[in-house]
């Protein structure tokens, strides 16, 4: 383990120095110590890079987009409370019940370790949260989680009602543009 300078530290954290200088103040940076000669230095691992945040605000419909704002503005107020630097927002206006969604589908098919912070874990997928969490290399971290089982049991319940009549609907629409269709011919 190296003995890096605060200045180097919060160059490879994304801070400013004396965003730094502040968090050793606090005693928010692990190991960090003044050493005789009265620099600080911090213990930093070669190789282990800090976690990149990367905020997931979702919608299902255009008509929503001043919620996705806001709901976006909260989640970037949640990580600076809790110290994170945002490295990326990602809006999205699409279901939850829709599993192509290009944004999500690159923050999946990253390589690197990430901290994907996200309002609810509707907002993520209605269904398969758990695969979601298993494909992340990193960490998701859910700002408003629910307090039971039963509260979980039943938005699952919400979420299959929500995508059995989707499809229904769906194939109803479907159906009477296909009748439009062949009318016309």
């Amino acid at each position: 383990m190296n003995l890096i300078k605060l200045s180097t530290w919060a160059k490879k954290n994304g801070y400013s120095y004396r965003g730094a200088y502040n968090r050793f103040n606090a005693g928010r940076i692990e190991g960090a110590f003044k050493n005789e000669t009265g620099r600080i230095v911090v213990p930093y691992k070669e190789g282990v890079c800090p976690l990149k945040t990367i905020v997931y605000a979702r919608v299902s419909s255009h008509k929503q987009k001043k919620d996705l704002e806001r709901q976006s503005q909260r989640m970037q107020e949640f990580c600076i409370s809790n110290g994170w630097i945002v490295d990326q927002v990602v809006t999205e206006i699409a279901s939850g019940l829709n599993d192509k969604r290009p944004k999500l589908g690159k923050i999946l098919n990253l390589k690197t370790p990430i901290r994907l912070v996200s309002e609810h874990k509707d907002r993520l997928t209605r269904f398969g949260f758990n695969y979601i969490e298993t494909l992340i290399e990193g960490e998701i971290v859910i700002a408003n989680r629910s307090d039971s089982n039963k509260e979980d049991l039943m938005q699952d319940l919400i979420s299959i009602i929500t995508s059995m009549v989707a499809r229904y609907y769906g194939q109803r629409r479907g159906g009477k543009k296909a009748k439009e269709l062949i009318s016309k011919l």
